[in-house]
């Protein structure tokens, strides 16, 4: 039921093209807001701690938007089903920070791209392979195997390689010393390696898998982000994260893990909207942590 759903959204709402599918995606996720009010608790505790700046009214806006985001965000992804690599183009309005993959892929080499639930994390990867650039997804199993199926021959109709992460430590070796963009989901950790960062100054488990082969392989570590404009469009943003060598591993991958979650949080200071606030970030803690750093 779950991959015929998928299937007869895409073939319904597909002719009307993303901006417009991407509208009712937007009124369909506020029945998640309103009147289910699904996580809704949950996001308001989110943003009432990490912008007590706002008022009430902005904050209630906010929640708002994220539900709104989350659905342009669901129905985009499901519509790449119908497009094509040379599709990606209309959809950005540029990149910012292009120069740092087109030096990679001039020179073939291997970077480590790392994401957040922020923006559109799907539409970045397309994009980036639709620049040129060979790119490995890493991904998760999902427990329908029709629509992990229907996820796959999307990603790899769209130009991008898929790693599943029960392969990543066998096959990521080779694809960054042949040049591809690594990418990685690095603010959600599951049951691998992690360790604890400041995310909004609370201490956020994070994953370490990113940082680990930016350092083993001498790659560098590019923060990838696709932000919606006031166009509906979106803007590709590309910086580097310093990776920190000082010949300690296990130092290292922490203080390049922290960075990378420093860059993550400014962006989504810049574009709240956009971010996976339904997500329990700071669920597991340091059993030290003080309690007015605790989970909100």
């Amino acid at each position: 039921m779950e991959y015929a759903l998928l299937r007869i959204t895409a073939a319904t709402l597909g002719p009307l093209g993303t901006r417009r599918a991407g509208a009712v995606g937007a009124r369909l996720a506020l029945l998640g807001y309103w009147p289910l009010r699904i996580r809704r608790a949950v996001v308001t505790r989110h943003l009432d701690a990490c912008f007590p700046e706002l008022s009430d009214a902005e904050r209630r806006a906010l929640v708002r938007a994220t539900y709104e985001h989350l659905g342009r965000v669901g129905m985009e992804s499901i519509l790449l089903s119908r497009l094509g690599p040379e599709s990606m183009h209309a959809l950005f309005e540029g990149v910012d920070g292009r120069t740092i993959i087109d030096r990679a892929r001039d020179e073939k080499q291997g970077l480590v791209l790392v994401a957040g639930h922020l923006g559109n994390w799907e539409l970045s990867g397309a994009y980036l392979a639709a620049l040129g650039l060979p790119v490995a997804a890493v991904a998760k199993r999902q427990l329908n195997p029709l629509a992990d199926a229907f996820v796959t021959r999307t990603r790899r109709r769209l130009g991008m390689t898929v790693v599943y992460d029960d392969e990543a430590v066998r096959r990521l070796p080779r694809l960054l010393r042949d040049g591809y963009g690594i990418g990685l989901l690095s603010d959600q950790a599951g049951k691998g390696a992690a360790t604890f960062v400041p995310f909004f100054g609370r201490p956020a488990r994070t994953p370490r898998g990113a940082a680990v082969f930016a350092l083993r392989f001498n790659a560098p570590m590019v923060f990838v982000l696709a932000a919606r404009q006031p166009s509906g469009r979106y803007l590709l943003h590309l910086e580097e994260v310093e990776v920190a060598r000082t010949g300690d591993l296990e130092a290292d991958v922490d203080t390049t893990t922290a960075r990378f979650t420093a860059v993550l949080e400014r962006w989504v200071r810049r574009y709240p909207g956009q971010y996976l606030w339904a997500h329990r970030r700071w669920k597991r803690q340091p059993p030290d942590t003080p309690p007015e750093l605790r989970e909100p």
